[in-house]
């Protein structure tokens, strides 16, 4: 199968603001005619911008469910250092992103992403780095970093079902896809030398991963199951406890 590469995922650039809310209703209509969607958390995201919402990778699908949550323009960045698929280049070719190189945060991806930050929008990122099918990994720090830069809080996100949602489209099937949204924290300000920023960096970054986790089920955690206290006390305070099935209260009858 054909797939595009780092030259043309590098050259994309998010459209329009006004084109992007449109999409935003394409969304809407895609994620509910391709699965049962269950939203729960909503009221967690900010009246308005700038913030920045992080969020696990278990799906190439997770971004249309990403925008089906939120229900607002988001200007994500996504990885230009991969190969994407003939199936899956036109999404972002349509809605476009603002392309990193995994291995750096380069000078001209901190200006665009702070340019959204700074006209009061929405930037969404995936820190696991790639796509980690079913497990949350070890994240980047660069959801921190920009949090940091363009001084707006982090809103930690869940998405998990949308790996089976194109599969059972295909048979008929809606699929049971959940999004759980979180409390928004921070920014943390960095301060002191290179160490003692990285040291922080590392530290929030652990907490925003820890924060995802809990609004993932246990056997989905990863590198994070272990946190258990931790994300006991988060689940407290979002009132969310998510389970595995993606369960659906019955309409009362």
């Amino acid at each position: 199968m054909k797939t595009f590469g780092p030259d043309f995922l590098a050259s994309l650039t998010p459209r329009p603001y006004f084109w992007r809310y449109l999409l935003t209703y394409a969304a809407l209509f895609m994620g509910s005619t391709l699965a049962k969607v269950k939203v729960r958390g909503r009221e967690n995201l900010p009246k308005k911008g700038p913030f920045v919402v992080a969020c696990n990778h278990f799906s190439d699908y997770d971004p249309l469910f990403f925008s089906y949550a939120i229900r607002q323009p988001v200007n994500f960045i996504a990885a230009s250092d991969q190969e994407i698929d003939l199936v899956f280049a036109w999404a972002p070719f349509i809605y476009g992103w603002i392309p990193v190189d995994r291995t750096r945060l380069s000078p001209s991806t901190i200006k665009r992403s702070l340019s959204v930050l700074n006209n009061g929008n929405i930037l969404g990122i995936f820190p696991d780095g790639g796509v980690s099918y079913n497990l949350l990994s070890k994240p980047k720090n660069g959801a921190v970093f920009l949090s940091n830069l363009g001084s707006a809080p982090i809103v930690p996100m869940s998405i998990y079902g949308a790996e089976r949602a194109w599969e059972g489209a295909l048979k008929g099937i809606r699929s049971r896809v959940c999004v759980n949204i979180g409390k928004p924290f921070g920014p943390y300000k960095l301060s002191g030398n290179k160490k003692d920023k990285e040291k922080i960096l590392n530290r929030v970054g652990r907490e925003m991963m820890c924060r995802i986790a809990s609004l993932l089920p246990e056997n989905r955690r990863g590198h994070f199951k272990s946190e258990k206290e931790i994300i006991d006390r988060l689940q407290k305070q979002n009132k969310i406890t998510p389970d595995d099935h993606c369960y659906f209260k019955p309409a009362p009858e």
